[in-house]
């Protein structure tokens, strides 16, 4: 038996061998893109201990110790059409121009990894972090496909960018560390999308969120930003390895480690500084996946072919259409055109903000021919509008005014359960027959203000600990399984330890404390249990 073939069944076995000690445990692994776009690898680390080649004391503890998840990412938020939503109506809509990411490739039918193989330059990490993270990767077969079968999408345009810039091809392998390659993903501490921005440095980066869509979540935008911000951090630090940690730790985390190690005249290098343990493994989970991508053979991995060639095309819009009609109109599946436009957080796509959307190569003409068919029809492309709230108005006076039910109003408006509005807000209605004109540009800043439905609620995170489920967490809190999905847009019920929810809470019956466990709590009816850290971005 040759090397390759001993390699390829000692990791069957050890691959048996975590399946049956996990068997009891409940486990909430990342989805496919077609399911439930969890994120990223962290999160089945978090959770599935595996034994290791190592050393006997490595293996005395389990991976998942040595993996702990830099973001423990929920269920990442979905903008969902209503369950009463109304039928497709159009309005006159401007040619969109069709143009593409960039020309084919002279390769086109190359494969695209060996492009990436070749851009490889940044230094290798060699330690023991690595050799586990390369473990535990290469024991998931089935894992690193659904990863590679989302990066099909966005890696041809991740990899044009960043060779435009001469920088790197390890960073086209970042997404798959942050969000395994899900740009729908969002993290405990508000990170989205395939490079897992926070809200502010998101601004800070010209990302744009607001009621109607979040940039963060853009491929083409979040790209941009994610590539100025390594280039800020490499121009820092003048290296890529002390880059990467400030991307995940925060620039000032590892300003702060420099200059410890510079006052006890230790070295400067990565593995010398003081890091959390997140960071510690965020860069050696980076080099597992390029030591895969260098050699999948080696560690029995079958990649699948990504060509080459640009995956999308861009289509410029300039009037209100809604998200399920420009499915439609390309002829896809909803599911595909959100994991492509998955910044368009509403079921409308607002003309005044100048929209781009993304469709597949071979669907851009047909989506041509079908906008032009419909506009002959003289229906509207957009079944929806914005309307801001009056005084005393609440979202059931309004859905009963407009003909749909209070929850599609709800789940159109992402407003969760034991919420009301505040007047002023605006929210997106029904259109009636009567209403022609597209949304104004003007209540592109609109806004909603969140209130509790009643005094006494405040909202708390709590942290999932091991063996617990949606109902017990209900259980001790008082609160609906229902709500706990809706507070968090789960869309799975599996949960993992070390997991953080967001819960809206009242006081226990005969007591002022939220809970029998928030006697933690400083009184404060603001205050937050169990506080998530935010991440450097």
């Amino acid at each position: 038996m040759t090397r390759r073939h001993f390699a390829i069944v000692w990791a069957g076995v050890l691959c048996l061998a975590a399946r049956a000690w996990c068997a009891d445990m409940t486990l909430s692994a990342d989805a496919d893109a077609s399911a439930h776009f969890r994120g990223p690898s962290d999160a089945v680390a978090a959770s599935l201990p595996m034994a290791s080649p190592l050393t006997e004391a490595t293996r005395s503890r389990s991976l998942a110790a040595q993996l702990e998840p830099r973001n423990n990412l929920p269920d990442a938020a979905v903008g969902v059409a209503p369950d009463t939503e109304p039928a497709g109506a159009p309005l006159d809509v401007d040619p969109p121009a069709v143009s593409g990411p960039g020309g084919l490739s002279p390769q086109a039918n190359r494969d695209l990894w060996e492009r990436i193989r070749k851009g490889f330059a940044m230094p290798d990490l060699a330690n023991k972090r690595t050799a586990s993270s390369t473990h535990w990767y290469a024991g998931q077969p089935d894992y690193i496909a659904r990863m590679s079968g989302r990066a099909n999408l966005y890696l041809y345009y991740i990899v044009q960018e960043i060779e435009k810039r001469g920088l790197p091809t390890e960073l086209a392998l970042l997404p798959f560390v942050e969000s395994a390659m899900q740009p729908q993903a969002i993290s405990s501490a508000h990170a989205a999308g395939l490079w897992q921005f926070i809200p502010s440095t998101g601004k800070l980066y010209s990302l744009e969120q607001n009621l109607w869509k979040d940039e963060r979540m853009g491929v083409v935008e979040s790209t941009r930003a994610a590539l100025d911000y390594l280039e800020k951090l490499y121009g820092e630090f003048g290296s890529w390895q002390l880059a990467l940690a400030a991307y995940n730790y925060g620039e000032s985390g590892v300003e702060k480690a420099l200059a410890y190690n510079r006052n006890h005249h230790r070295p400067l290098n990565y593995e010398s500084l003081r890091l959390p343990r997140e960071t510690q493994y965020y860069l050696p989970k980076l080099q597992a996946i390029k030591n895969i991508v260098t050699d999948p053979q080696r560690y029995g991995i079958d990649l699948p072919q990504i060509r080459d060639e640009p995956y999308f095309v861009s289509v410029n819009g300039s009037r209100d259409i809604d998200v399920a009609t420009a499915a439609q109109l390309a002829d896809m599946p909803l599911d595909d055109f959100r994991a492509l436009n998955p910044a368009f957080n509403r079921p409308l796509i607002v003309g005044a903000s100048a929209p781009t959307l993304l469709l597949p190569a071979d669907r851009s003409d047909k989506f041509t021919a079908n906008l032009a068919a419909w506009q002959q029809t003289g229906q509207p492309l957009a079944s929806w509008t914005a309307y801001r709230l009056k005084s005393g108005e609440t979202l059931a006076t309004v859905a009963q005014r407009v003909g749909v039910t209070e929850a599609s109003l709800r789940t159109a408006n992402h407003v969760p359960p034991r919420y009301v509005l505040r007047a002023g807000s605006t929210i997106l209605v029904p259109r009636d027959e009567t209403s022609v004109e597209d949304v104004s540009a003007e209540m592109l800043d609109g806004s909603m203000a969140l209130l509790p439905e009643r005094a006494g609620l405040r909202k708390i995170t709590v942290r999932v600990r091991r063996g617990d489920t949606l109902a017990s967490i209900a259980r001790r809190w008082r609160v609906t399984t229902d709500e706990i999905v809706a507070w968090n847009d789960l869309h799975s019920t599996g949960l993992f330890a070390g997991q953080r929810l967001s819960l809206t809470v009242g006081a226990a019956p005969g007591s002022r404390k939220a809970a029998p466990h928030a006697a933690a709590h400083s009184g404060n009816p603001d205050t937050t249990v169990a506080r998530a850290q935010p991440v450097a971005r």
